[in-house]
């Protein structure tokens, strides 16, 4: 009896064992089912237009240009004469056979960018023979395009993402880009927008044979955004025209919004030429040129001695303090400044009486070398809390740490405090006279010029200044973002007189040559010692030329910085290329062509070509 059942039982339960592994292959796993569509479906990306960026009046800055790269799947790559196809190119054939091994090494099944940023002239000649090379095909993409060749330093550029960029990202495959600096950088979320998918059915023959699924797979992409800068391009163009064949750097901002209306380094190079096939070998040259320094921003990354501006902010924290009033005065008994070893030669004459006004104007040494001792001997006991107040206050303008732009890049300047003074000296080592120097703004002191200009629209707004920014708006949509407005230390009803000396600087003072009809600039001249140790020995080169201005005097619409490396002394280039600065951003032109002419057609190249010279940095030892 068990016998007659025991074979159809057997042959049963095998059956129902089979059956329920089939349902559970089929129906119930999909890890076949993926495996076979990984062989029989190609996913292709969908890439949006990178966003266009446009300055303030919505002039176009950033656009894009059509180039094609040429794609393959490695394991559809049938033997071809890789010779003919890298002439076809226009590239090395080593190069072709080595774009290959890196995409088989990535994915035999995923299409990988073999070469990109193929013209158009040229993708007419490789559309007319690709059918030829199985496994590849052309797809359609975009390059930047700078219709106006300026303001490299402040846009950036793109360049093909790097392993490390992958690691960090897992947003991005080989051969896509990504913003490096600028801009570009900064906003790269908003300027690549997102990158759609779509997938392909392939046949046996690993032909491609339409949509996969009809599309219900497809992912759409999201369009880029455009944006809208805060830069002026007529400006930004008219700054960096002004210091060709010169070193510096201009920042100029509206003291009302913190927004940066020009931001000039100098020298510069023209952003077109990182863009391309060329782009690497471009890029090379460009930081290997380590006097001039293209790639390096001087407007946000290189640190001065501020010098006599800075003695606008003594006077401020001073009167804050209560340690002078506006007609306090200081004598020039000898022409000098002197006390416990430290001698600070001043230009005021012999007998020179001055007030607070006078000593701007003036940009009297004595006066403000006697206003800062004043300033960190107020306890009467230690300059240690002195010291301190000071530094407290300086902070308040911005100095000593980043202002929070948005750009990806620049320094902190530095301001000193007691603990730095307790290193370098033993405690109650030093006093008042010891640190003198930062009376005038040399020192140990170092500012960068967006700090500069920044701590100038706050004297402009009488004791405010907004976070300065880059981004006007996104798209045609107003900026949601609101800038943090930051109150200074100083009261406001102290900033006047310090506000009247700087008028007073252009109409009488170091700074004449600024003067424009109509317009009442107030302003300050800095000439910056400029020293580098050059074999252990502290070696004075030729100064720096500085100047910081807003106008007009009330409701000021623009204050800006200006620094010119080995420019001799403020009045000689900073000041006026300023003062054009000014009258081409109020009036839309420049009347005062002479002096035009003299800025545009003047030169300092002889000088940075003398030896040790053209340093972006001051060293004070």
């Amino acid at each position: 009896m068990i016998r007659r059942f025991f074979l159809p039982f057997v042959t049963f339960l095998t059956a129902v064992i089979f059956i329920g592994r089939l349902v559970g292959l089929q129906l119930m796993n999909s890890s076949y089912k993926l495996l076979s569509d990984a062989n029989a479906v190609v996913e292709s990306s969908v890439y949006p237009e990178r966003g266009y960026i446009y300055d303030r009046h919505h002039k176009l800055l950033v656009s894009n240009q059509p180039v094609y790269d040429l794609m393959a799947i490695p394991e559809n790559i049938s033997p071809f004469d890789t010779l003919e196809l890298a002439v076809l190119l226009g590239v090395k054939k080593s190069k072709l056979k080595e774009q290959i091994d890196f995409a088989k090494n990535f994915s035999v099944k995923l299409p990988s960018i073999i070469i990109g940023k193929i013209s158009k002239e040229r993708n007419a000649v490789v559309q007319e023979k690709i059918w030829k090379y199985s496994g590849f095909f052309l797809q359609k993409n975009s390059v930047r395009n700078y219709p106006v060749p300026l303001a490299s330093n402040i846009l950036g550029y793109v360049s093909e993402v790097n392993k490390n960029d992958i690691q960090k990202n897992s947003y991005y495959r080989m051969g896509e880009v990504i913003g490096r600096q600028g801009i570009e950088n900064y906003y790269e979320d908003l300027l690549r927008g997102r990158k759609g998918k779509k997938f392909f059915q392939k046949d046996r023959f690993n032909r491609i044979i339409g949509s996969y699924e009809n599309g219900i797979y497809d992912i759409p992409m999201q369009g880029a955004q455009n944006l809208v800068l805060t830069l002026d391009l007529e400006l930004q163009k008219y700054g960096e025209t002004l210091l060709q064949n010169k070193r510096g750097g201009i920042v100029a901002i509206e003291p009302k919004t913190g927004e940066i209306l020009s931001l000039v380094s100098a020298p510069s190079y023209d952003p077109n030429i990182l863009v391309g096939r060329e782009r690497s070998t471009n890029y090379r040259k460009l930081a290997m040129d380590t006097l001039a320094k293209p790639l390096f921003d001087r407007g946000l990354q290189a640190q001065y001695a501020p010098g006599s501006p800075f003695k606008t902010l003594n006077a401020l924290i001073a009167l804050q303090e209560g340690v002078i009033d506006s007609t306090t005065k200081f004598k020039c008994q000898k022409g000098h400044f002197y006390a416990q070893g430290r001698f600070m030669e001043c230009h005021c004459r012999y007998g020179t009486d001055n007030n607070l006004m006078s000593g701007i104007y003036r940009s009297c040494n004595t006066y403000f070398a006697n206003t800062y001792r004043r300033i960190l001997d107020q306890s009467g006991e230690s300059v240690e809390e002195g010291m301190n107040i000071w530094n407290k206050h300086l902070k308040s303008f911005g100095l000593g740490n980043y202002l929070g732009y948005d750009l990806p890049v620049g320094k902190k300047g530095f301001v000193p405090d007691t603990d730095y003074y307790n290193f370098w000296y033993k405690k109650g080592g030093w006093k008042s006279a010891t640190v003198v120097s930062n009376a005038i703004g040399q020192g140990e002191l170092l500012t960068t010029p967006i700090q500069m200009a920044n701590f100038t629209a706050a004297i402009a707004n009488r004791g405010y200044f907004f976070q300065p920014h880059f981004l006007k708006s996104v798209g045609k949509e107003s900026l949601a973002k609101v800038y943090e407005k930051k109150i200074t230390s100083i009261d406001s009803i102290h900033f006047e007189p310090v506000i009247e000396g700087m008028f007073q600087v252009v109409e009488r003072g170091t700074a004449r040559v600024a003067k424009i009809k109509g317009i009442e600039i107030c302003g300050k001249t800095g000439t910056v010692e400029n020293f580098m140790k050059i074999e252990g020995e502290k070696t004075p080169l030729t100064d720096h030329s500085i100047f910081i201005a807003f106008a007009p005097k009330d409701n000021p619409k623009i204050a800006l910085a200006v620094y010119v490396e080995n420019g001799y002394w403020g009045s000689r280039w900073a000041a006026p290329i300023a003062s054009l600065m000014i009258e081409k951003y109020l009036t839309g032109k420049v009347e005062r062509t002479y002096l035009e002419n003299r800025m545009l057609n003047g030169s300092l190249l002889a000088e940075y070509e003398k030896p040790y010279s053209g340093k972006p940095f001051i060293i004070n030892e």
